[in-house]
């Protein structure tokens, strides 16, 4: 199969774990497809498992262990997955109960206030540093991790970590002095 094709590649690392997860693989569909419920997230927990045990530095176990040690993976992540589910649908709720909420506060004297207060983040970030902006706008606003901002912009986190805290103080500074 397509997915895993790339077990000839990774085969010289550890190919009797490898082995054992695509030989047994239908009996591991089967076996995560009762946890999960579901017989496609069940194909997702076994890809899940080879892309693991592709990355497993090698094991000296009987093969009778190393199957039992596939079936173990695979197990344990349909066991997360299902926790995972579960808790996804736990505070989730269906598109028509969504339509229904009232939104609280959300009165046009509200939204103007709210328009008003990124109007003055935005001005605020126009006088930053070109550099101490961007550093800011993709830590807070695209969750990009600090230490790749430092690798990109050529500088250390510590840098970064402290051109993301100037930034969230000024923008603070200056919406504070509007609204007073």
């Amino acid at each position: 199969m397509q997915e895993y094709g790339s077990a000839e590649c990774t085969a010289e690392r550890h190919p009797s774990l490898l082995q054992a997860l695509v030989e047994n693989r239908s009996t591991l569909v089967k076996t995560a497809a009762r946890i999960t419920g579901c017989h496609s997230r069940a194909e997702d927990v076994v890809q899940d498992a080879f892309l693991r045990l592709a990355n497993v530095q090698k094991l000296a176990l009987p093969l009778k262990a190393q199957v039992n040690y596939v079936f173990r993976i695979v197990r344990n992540l349909a066991i997360d997955h299902y926790r995972k589910q579960a808790m996804e649908q736990k505070y989730t709720g269906s598109e028509e109960e969504g339509l229904n909420t009232v939104v609280h506060g959300a009165t046009p004297e509200t939204t103007n206030l709210h328009q008003e207060t990124l109007d003055i983040i935005d001005t605020a970030l126009n006088q930053l540093p070109p550099r101490t902006r961007y550093a800011f706008e993709m830590y807070r606003l695209h969750g990009v991790p600090q230490k790749d901002i430092a690798k990109e912009l050529g500088v250390s986190p510590t840098l970064v970590n402290f051109m993301i805290r100037d930034a969230l103080v000024h923008c603070r500074k200056t919406v504070g002095m509007s609204h007073d």
